[in-house]
């Protein structure tokens, strides 16, 4: 039964109020129970291989808070790792990702599904416990994004090195995309059946792209990965999170398929109301740094996006992922305004 889950009748186009809410990077640092496993655990993806662990630290914020959706904790970039490139987690340096696909070929990488396997494991134990209340979205890179750090290595602000070789190689690149497309169709998949109800795609460096770049590396292989997976699981509704895209995002809504979009904080919600079609459910897209601030502050652009919103299916979310140093006070004073508490 899925009448008593507010966020996924949402993405299916109910309006609520109050909106549902979760928030981005909700299982994370700024939980003294994360920080705690951690410590017990190891790094980040010793976390990500444990199903246990990776397990409770999803369900945390939903224990603390009853957020209405849970989202599994995992990174996009367990798909290189799939695909044949080394991850690595790095003290202070973020990801790393070798051999970079700037000094090799996709052919010289051994692609092996093994590293997928406790993510599938992960989705099995959350949704056995899992509130019945609560949607559980499971989650993947965007294909852009992914190829960013498959090409470069590691994370980069502009993205240099991948728009370098897309322009340069159109078509090597386009081998990237497509190898992407696939392991992430699959993965996805095997994540609904697992037990997730509904995805996000992270498009998080969407915003680096040209107009006609973007619509060749951000919305056509989207699309074809929405389609795709549309055709194996009909009715797992699909969330586009494309980062930065500013006043494309009517054309990434209209041409990509996704049955909602993620706004991020920079976007004007009524802009944003006013642009998207009116049946779209939208969700966002509060700065973390508000959050951070709470107070007048918080109140203000929790109701700005409230009301802007009001008269189409809204999730209410973040513009991006919560920030380490975000007081628990804070949430909680989010959650009292969403809620009408």
């Amino acid at each position: 039964m899925t009448s008593d889950r507010a966020l996924l009748n949402v993405l299916r186009g109910e309006r609520r109020d109050p909106p549902p809410i979760w928030l981005m990077r909700q299982a994370g640092r700024y939980l003294p129970e994360y920080r705690a496993l951690r410590a017990e655990k190891g790094g980040f993806l010793e976390l990500v291989n444990d199903s246990e662990a990776a397990a409770e630290i999803t369900l945390q914020p939903i224990r603390r808070f009853g957020f209405d959706g849970a989202i599994l904790f995992s990174d996009i970039l367990v798909i290189p790792h799939a695909l044949g490139q080394k991850l690595e987690f790095l003290a202070g340096e973020g990801p790393k990702l070798s051999p970079r696909l700037l000094d090799a070929t996709l052919d010289q990488l051994s692609a092996e599904p093994e590293p997928l396997e406790p993510v599938y494991g992960t989705v099995g134990r959350v949704a056995a416990q899992l509130p019945p209340a609560a949607t559980f979205l499971g989650f993947a890179g965007s294909p852009w994004t992914v190829a960013t750090y498959m090409v470069a290595g590691e994370g980069s602000r502009e993205q240099a090195e991948a728009r370098r070789f897309a322009y340069r190689d159109p078509q090597a690149f386009g081998a990237i995309i497509a190898a992407i497309e696939a392991a992430t169709v699959d993965y996805l998949s095997k994540q609904v059946e697992a037990g997730v109800h509904a995805v996000q795609l992270f498009d998080s460096w969407a915003g680096s792209l040209s107009p006609a770049q973007y619509e060749q590396w951000v919305i056509a292989p989207t699309a074809r990965l929405v389609a795709a997976l549309k055709a194996r699981h009909p009715d797992t509704p699909i969330i586009g999170f494309p980062k930065g895209s500013g006043g494309k995002l009517p054309a990434y809504a209209r041409e990509t398929g996704v049955d909602a979009i993620g706004l991020d904080e920079t976007v004007d919600p009524q802009w944003a109301n006013a642009a998207l079609p009116d049946d779209l459910p939208v969700q966002g897209n509060l700065d973390p740094l508000a959050l951070i601030a709470g107070g007048d502050a918080l109140t203000r652009a929790t109701q700005r996006i409230l009301d802007a919103f009001a008269g189409r299916p809204h999730i209410f979310n973040l513009g991006h992922g919560i920030l380490p140093d975000t007081p628990i006070p804070h949430v909680e004073q989010l959650l009292a305004q969403v809620r009408g508490g």
